[in-house]
């Protein structure tokens, strides 16, 4: 076993790997940015060095610092959590040049994945459904005209190295094409730095659903279910599900066999999603594969008990899989929401500041992923996931009210965050009874209604405060005097009854 991990991440996702680290007694190392310094991970690991700057390219994505700060530590492995540079071929061959194992696929898996037009190839050369679309690059915008009339409208474009919803733009009639395949291609450009793009089938009212696969260096491959990532905005997740409401047994199976023929099509090794989107007649397709822990794994880790980052740890340290297709059960259901700092009232528009007041909910299956404190500074500079709350329950309307129950229970002051969205999506009837889509919440005006409800609540707040001055004016007590509780079950002292009578 390892007897010391790099972690090239931050947030709760370094505060969960070092969490899983120590109970497999190995020592962990940090890294941060100057912005970083205060943060829990820091705290957390055995040791903490400093990689930059505030920009992510002065330090988490700063490639050879990080190598050369897991050398001079005696780092034998670099877990890097998601995002930043968990999917870089680039920085897995450098791990590999270095002698020091990367936690994850390899660097020619890890190419393989990342362009995905090859891997839509791969897997549907492995007998893998996938959307109708190109086989290449586009070109230029005749060829992407000609593939659009072919395929119909609506159709998506989509960067060939792209993620995490950027570089997808919906083209519903001709006549948008030239414009919108000239704004993926500069997103592309500027997030993934290449600027290639591919054109699919848009499919009608989908589902997003992706299968938890594990896999060693053997060649021993299982599927831990499906995980539903239907409730998005603009392509980003906010709350996701286990087992879905839509998903029964034969399409579990269906769904889980597809998964584990696409990894092996790659050369697959240890954990990793593969992501499906489902259309109304319940037929699935390949979308890409995840070569990395997702956020979103916790909801898994709860109804299979399964430590997923542990098994990864000992997957790439060379362990065999110990665990076969059959002993896999799910129990129950689970649901995490995706707590962000972002303002749903102004366009998602992010909230960094100071946490004033803060209170995590809990009770009986109820967890709390985050790494955030009363009187942390959240920086402008990353990603917008403060925190990750999941709940489990026997079945999905126990969830639904313990979720619920947990998100009136989360108090964080000072910044803006998504809670009241994740109340709202609650409350639908079409969610309670399972029926959604990516476009959920608009469809459903949740955003124009949450806003409604808002300035309903700041009208309310400004008459009952004219009132209360109102009062205090005319000198007219309240009909409902509120008890001091504290008081409760002690007597008044003499000299609280002798003030009184003066």
């Amino acid at each position: 076993m390892f007897k010391k991990i790099l972690i090239a991440n931050r947030g709760e996702i370094a505060v969960r790997i070092i969490r899983a680290c120590r109970e497999l007694g190995i020592q962990t190392v940090a890294v941060y940015s100057s912005v970083d310094r205060a943060s829990l991970y820091v705290k957390l690991a055995h040791e903490a060095y400093l990689l930059g700057g505030p920009q992510p390219k002065e330090s988490y994505l700063n490639m050879e610092k990080i190598i050369e700060i897991a050398k001079s530590s005696g780092a034998q492995a670099i877990h890097p959590g998601y995002g930043f540079l968990a999917e870089n071929p680039r920085f897995v061959k450098l791990c590999e040049k270095n002698r020091i194992k990367f936690i994850g696929p390899d660097s020619l898996t890890m190419e393989m994945v990342g362009n995905k037009l090859l891997a839509r190839r791969i897997v549907e050369e492995a007998g893998v459904p996938v959307i109708p679309g190109s086989k290449e690059p586009i070109k230029n915008n005749k060829e992407a005209r000609d593939l659009a009339r072919r395929l119909g409208l609506p159709v998506i474009i989509k960067a060939v190295y792209g993620g995490g919803g950027r570089g997808l733009r919906r083209v519903n009639r001709l006549k948008e094409l030239s414009f919108l395949l000239k704004v993926a291609r500069l997103e592309a450009r500027v997030s993934f730095d290449d600027p290639s793009l591919y054109i699919e089938k848009y499919i009608r009212n989908p589902k997003h659903i992706e299968v938890q696969i594990l896999a060693d260096e053997r060649g021993r491959m299982v599927h831990l279910g499906e995980r539903d990532c239907t409730i998005q905005r603009r392509y980003q997740k906010l709350l996701e599900e286990t087992p879905s409401p839509v998903v029964d047994e034969g399409l579990r199976n269906k769904l889980g066999e597809a998964a584990i023929k696409a990894a092996r099509a790659v050369g697959y090794t240890n954990a990793g999603t593969v992501e499906f989107i489902l259309d109304e007649r319940k037929n699935f397709y390949f979308i890409e594969i995840n070569a990395r822990i997702q956020v979103e794994h916790s909801v898994t880790e709860r109804v299979t008990g399964i430590d997923l980052v542990k098994t990864q740890i000992r997957l790439a340290d060379g362990e065999k899989l110990h665990l076969k297709q059959k002993d896999v059960s799910i129990v129950g259901c689970a649901m995490e929401c995706r707590i962000n700092v972002e303002d749903p009232l102004n366009d998602f528009a992010p909230s960094p500041g100071t946490i004033g007041n803060l209170r995590f909910p809990g009770g009986l299956g109820v967890r709390v992923d985050s790494s955030i404190y009363s009187g942390y500074t959240i920086p402008l500079y990353y990603d917008t996931l403060i925190a990750k709350l999941t709940v489990w329950g026997k079945d999905r309307k126990e969830v639904i009210g313990r979720m619920g129950a947990a998100l009136n229970e989360f108090i964080i002051e000072g910044v803006k965050t998504t809670i009241p969205l994740h109340k709202a999506i609650l409350c639908e009837k079409d969610f309670q009874r399972g029926r959604i889509s990516l476009s959920f919440i608009e469809r459903h005006k949740l955003l124009k209604r949450l806003k409604a409800s808002s300035q309903t609540s700041e009208k309310i707040a400004v008459i009952t405060g004219c009132l209360l001055a109102y009062q205090e004016r005319k000198k007219t007590p309240l009909k409902k005097k509120r008890e001091n509780l504290w008081k409760r079950g002690f007597t008044e002292s003499k000299w609280q009854t002798r003030l009184r009578k003066i």
